[in-house]
C-alpha cells in the first residue's frame, strides 16, 4: 500500500509589509481628517491632515493621490482658518 500525499500550491498574494499599510491607513485619514477640517475643527484637523499625509507620502503608500489630496485639504484648512481670522480680526472664528 502506498501513500499519496497532495500539495497544494500557496495561491494567494503575499502580504504586503505593515509598514506599507499602515502608510495606506494614514493617507486615507489624512484625507478625511482634512475633508472634515472645512467644516469644523480646522485648527488641530488642518495641521493633523499635513502631518499624516507627509508621513504617508514619506512611507511610499500605494494611495499617494489620496495623500496628496489630504495635504491640499489640510493646507486649505489652515487657509481657511487665516482668512476668517483677518476677516473677524480675532484669534478664532464664529458664525
Amino acid at each position: 500500500m502506498q501513500l499519496t500525499v497532495a500539495r497544494t500550491e500557496n495561491t494567494t498574494e503575499p502580504a504586503r509589509s505593515t509598514g506599507v499599510r499602515d502608510a495606506d491607513g494614514m493617507a486615507v485619514a489624512s484625507f478625511i481628517l482634512g475633508l472634515l477640517g472645512l467644516l469644523v475643527l480646522n485648527v488641530f484637523l488642518g495641521p493633523i491632515a499635513v502631518a499624516l499625509a507627509a508621513v504617508a507620502l514619506w512611507r511610499g503608500t500605494e494611495r499617494r493621490g489620496r495623500a496628496l489630496l489630504g495635504l491640499g485639504l489640510g493646507i486649505a484648512d489652515l487657509v481657511v482658518l487665516v482668512a476668517f481670522m483677518e476677516l473677524d480680526k480675532t484669534v478664532s472664528w464664529g458664525f
